[in-house]
């Protein structure tokens, strides 16, 4: 790849959730900015390697942007409608509060992820509109068709467009009933980057974490006193402070009982515990944790064992049998099936895992689980099926990588 391809990669992952946020917060419209963003990313692709990379990508996107919504605006038969349509969205949304954080994503979340709209088109258009995925990503990661995911896109923006939802943050009176929705948004929009589901992109989406973090991080400003917010800030900062040592140099996903603690981002980890123990103290004084700050507990389990053979695993099961009340999808039961391995043995997990083979039979990890369960008891034919399933359904790369390499090590 050369330097110019490198920088409109980088640009696109930095700047596109910005461009996008800059332009809805100008024309009123998720359509007429998610079309004019990618027009202008097109046209640096055409231009930039003549004309070099500019020395502020950001804006000379933004600026690109605005002219092509523009001409695109004046291209229209209805030109003043289009006009009068946006103008009357600006003049209905009233005001930001004195002291709101201002800040066109934040807007952008808001508005994706309003409880008007259903949960999966929430997070389809959020990380359509400020991850900048591809539907055929996003497809992937709903396991759903191209066709049907792009039909829920454009169904939410058209909702967006006609229920005149605002595009702003709302009110603090609104907050914490809002809060919950964008919690979850943005919980599948860090997975996301953390192993990206899409075998043709980065097995680890940095600028999909970042993103996820930097959001989290206004809402905990807006929401100081949220366990939630706490919670997913926490668990966020615990599983982004190992991705240094996520991946090898060979491209390989590195599972967490191989990695180079030593590698781990020590600041992050100081700042993810100081936020669960915060949250600890609380439930001390009796407020009842939720599914975050459980699984920021568990995290800061993992992040406080220097080696592997160090991890109180009593604790990580004793935090997952409470998570299991607040969520009993198979996808905790199977997290705690592989801590339960590491405290009463392989056998006993692989009882659990196997129960869970009706909901979980199309996902990749409950192959990979029952796999490694298998290795350990010397079952190296059943092993080899299950490696063989996992990699079939895989799509990230890394994994792929890490798990042919654990399969083709069985005698």
């Amino acid at each position: 790849m050369s330097d110019v391809e490198e920088a409109i990669t980088r640009a696109h992952h930095e700047e596109w959730a910005r461009v996008v946020a800059a332009l809805t917060r100008r024309f009123g419209d998720l359509d007429v900015a998610e079309e004019a963003a990618a027009e202008a990313f097109a046209t640096a692709v055409e231009r930039w390697p003549a004309d070099r990379v500019p020395p502020n990508p950001g804006a000379w996107l933004t600026t690109t942007a605005n002219r092509k919504a523009i001409d695109r605006i004046r291209r229209e038969n209805k030109r003043d409608d289009k006009h009068k349509e946006a103008q009357l969205v600006y003049d209905n949304t009233p005001p930001e509060p004195l002291g709101a954080i201002d800040d066109d994503r934040l807007r952008l979340i808001f508005t994706c992820c309003h409880p008007a709209l259903a949960m999966q088109a929430r997070v389809a258009l959020t990380l359509r509109m400020l991850g900048g995925l591809t539907v055929p990503e996003i497809a992937r990661a709903f396991l759903m068709r191209e066709t049907t995911l792009e039909q829920r896109i454009t169904r939410a923006k058209a909702k967006i467009k006609a229920a005149r939802i605002p595009y702003r943050v709302p009110a603090a009176e609104d907050l914490p009933a809002r809060v919950s929705g964008v919690l979850t948004v943005l919980f599948l929009v860090f997975n996301e980057g953390y192993l990206a589901t899409g075998p043709d992109t980065d097995p680890v989406r940095h600028d999909l974490t970042t993103e996820a973090i930097r959001l989290t991080r206004l809402i905990r400003a807006l929401l100081p006193d949220d366990g939630e917010v706490a919670g997913l800030l926490a668990l966020m900062l615990l599983t982004e402070a190992r991705r240094p040592a996520r991946v090898s140099a060979s491209g390989e996903l590195v599972t967490l009982d191989e990695q180079d603690r030593g590698a781990w981002d020590a600041t992050l980890i100081a700042e993810g515990h100081r936020l669960v123990r915060e949250r600890l103290a609380a439930a001390a004084a009796g407020v009842v944790p939720g599914r975050y700050q459980i699984l920021a507990a568990i995290n800061a389990v993992h992040t406080s064992a220097r080696d592997i053979r160090d991890t109180d695993w009593s604790q990580v099961v004793a935090l997952y049998d409470q998570l299991v009340h607040l969520d009993s999808s198979p996808i905790v039961a199977l997290n705690r099936a592989i801590a339960v391995a590491e405290l009463d043995g392989p056998e006993v997990a692989l009882a659990a895992v196997d129960r869970l083979e009706d909901k979980l039979a199309g996902y990749h990890a409950y192959h990979a689980t029952r796999a490694d369960l298998l290795r350990r008891l010397g079952q190296s034919q059943q092993s080899r099926a299950a490696y063989d399933k996992a990699i079939e359904l895989a799509g990230n790369t890394a994994e792929t990588a890490n798990l042919t390499r654990r399969r083709d090590q069985l005698r």
